[in-house]
């Protein structure tokens, strides 16, 4: 078990590719090794029990593409902006690659929802990645947001919506540079895939009054420690 305070290598290399091999080093993974973990790896909806977080896996897209990367936030964690919009980085980013030392969980927890306790919540559309240890001596999370199902999805399918994703992405950098305390947004990825909503919740799922499936996309998001 890693030490959580434990420091980072003494040096950190001023910006690397997301899939070079030296960015590892960095990695750590203090939440599962630290706390109870779901026996099952079973990503479908169902209850957890005795367990903070469940082991998951980003479910596999079509053909993911780069569409937003955010400078300063790449330059907070030491992470170059990728070369090309394919490539290893847009795998990773979209959920197809899972580099060495990357252990993602979704998160088990419950809370209210609409004035009532709703029982187990959880992470229904979100996976953390890893934790990194970043050039300016703070740890920060990454997380992919909209890659896929996992136990506390419910009866949803775990996915994002490009338009949808494409407000986040903008209103998250927008909130931080009003200086109003935010999560950060380092990426965004289309998928490739369409995806099925009830847009109006009518009953129609899909469609949505046009020709087309609406577009999927994940967001890479991130948490100071």
């Amino acid at each position: 078990m890693n030490n959580p305070i434990t420091a980072p290598p003494a040096r950190h290399p001023p910006m690397l590719d997301l899939c070079d091999t030296r960015l590892g080093a960095y990695f750590e993974n203090t939440f599962v090794e630290q706390l109870p973990a779901d026996p099952l790896r079973l990503d479908i909806p169902r209850q957890v029990r005795n367990a903070c977080f469940s082991y998951v896996k980003p479910s596999a897209v079509t053909a993911p593409r780069l569409l937003a990367w955010t400078d300063s936030v790449g330059e907070q964690l030491g992470i170059s902006r990728p070369p090309a919009p394919t490539g290893g980085a847009a795998d990773v980013l979209g959920g197809n690659l899972i580099l060495p030392g990357m252990q993602p969980y979704a998160a088990r927890y419950g809370g209210h929802q609409f004035g009532k306790w709703a029982a187990q919540l959880g992470d229904g559309r979100a996976m953390t990645l890893v934790e990194l240890n970043c050039p300016d001596g703070g740890r920060r999370e990454l997380q992919l947001k909209g890659a896929g199902r996992t136990p506390y999805s419910r009866t949803a399918d775990g996915r994002a919506v490009l338009r949808s994703s494409v407000r986040e992405f903008l209103c998250s950098e927008a909130m931080h540079h009003l200086g109003i305390p935010t999560t950060r947004a380092l990426s965004l990825v289309a998928t490739g895939d369409a995806v099925v909503r009830d847009m109006f919740y009518d009953g129609n799922a899909g469609r949505a009054g046009c020709d087309c499936l609406p577009s999927g996309a994940v967001i890479c998001a991130l948490w100071q420690f």
